[in-house]
């Protein structure tokens, strides 16, 4: 798959996880955040397990302990992340969960230098920065006075963080991108309904009240979003592919305008600005900086 298309495939995703924070917060007026996750993720996971078997029979891949811990681990992640986030958005603002989400882009590269060793692009110096700004001022400039839920989203965020990092990394060693999608999905939302089940009191009515969004989050946000998200990331390198991932907030703040007749403050429009410029640096100075390195190695030899 070329880079171009890779990341394509991550901007779709972003598009419906942005529209999917309207659905997650309206979700919690009627259930608990775990049982939304657990919901969400069993239907998401078996929405995509008939196509993860066939991925596993048409490779036949021979799965190690060491393959298996990093699933298993990308998996705990990324029940943390959504279980965090979640949570968070009971007593948080869309403006804050939006903006704290977002951090992740922060700690990604953080991240990578310290479990792989891997230094990031030069370019990410700039690109990391101009995304925070750009997701800042896209959620209108400010935030308002920190709560417990605003602390939970800042951890589901570094949670995030390793997981952007571990889903790629799966993806790669595997080669079995829906299969390892498939995995994360159904382990999060077994341990979501488990966990709920003793705390929540997951009810028939609650559920029933909230298909709509369930239904959007399962099929939409999860099936497609995080399917999409572990196929582009194989060809994209964890730091670029958080940036670019951020454009979350971007679709967010559209949804809101589109479904809740929510309006961009003038300096929003200059985050989305700053959002954009921040995905081109990474997506195209790069490939640039390369060629013209390869250009003056050989005029030089």
């Amino acid at each position: 798959m070329s880079r171009p298309i890779a990341t394509l495939m991550l901007l779709i995703c972003t598009m419906f996880w942005g529209f999917a924070f309207i659905a997650q917060k309206s979700a919690m007026d009627m259930m608990g955040p775990l049982t939304f996750a657990g919901v969400r993720y069993i239907l998401g996971g078996l929405l995509i397990l008939p196509l993860a078997i066939w991925e596993y029979r048409r490779k036949a891949p021979k799965l190690t302990a060491k393959h298996w811990m990093f699933i298993l681990t990308m998996s705990c992640a990324f029940f943390f992340g959504s279980w965090l986030q979640q949570a968070g958005l009971r007593t948080t603002t869309a403006t804050n969960g939006g903006f704290l989400t977002g951090l992740y882009v922060f700690f990604v590269p953080i991240l990578v230098f310290v479990l792989f060793r891997t230094k990031p692009h030069p370019i990410l110096y700039a690109a990391v920065p101009t995304a925070l700004i750009g997701i800042y001022f896209l959620n209108g400039g400010g935030l308002d006075s920190f709560n417990s839920g605003d602390w939970t989203i800042v951890g589901s965020a570094v949670f995030w963080a390793v997981h952007v990092i571990l889903l790629g990394h799966c993806a790669r060693i595997t080669g079995l991108p829906i299969f390892v999608s498939a995995v994360s999905f159904l382990f999060a939302g077994v341990i979501a309904s488990g966990i709920a089940l003793g705390t929540e009191a997951p009810s028939l009515q609650a559920i029933s009240a909230g298909w709509v969004e369930i239904a959007y989050a399962a099929i939409c946000s999860t099936a497609i979003g995080f399917t999409f998200q572990a196929i582009g990331q194989q060809h994209v390198p964890p730091a670029n592919a958080a940036i670019i991932l951020s454009a979350e907030s971007l679709f967010a703040a559209l949804g809101g305008a589109l479904l809740l007749g929510e309006r961009l403050p003038t300096v929003g429009y200059f985050g989305a600005a700053l959002l954009f410029a921040a995905i081109i640096l990474v997506e195209a100075l790069p490939p640039l900086w390369n060629r013209r390195k390869a250009h003056i190695e050989r005029t030089t030899n």
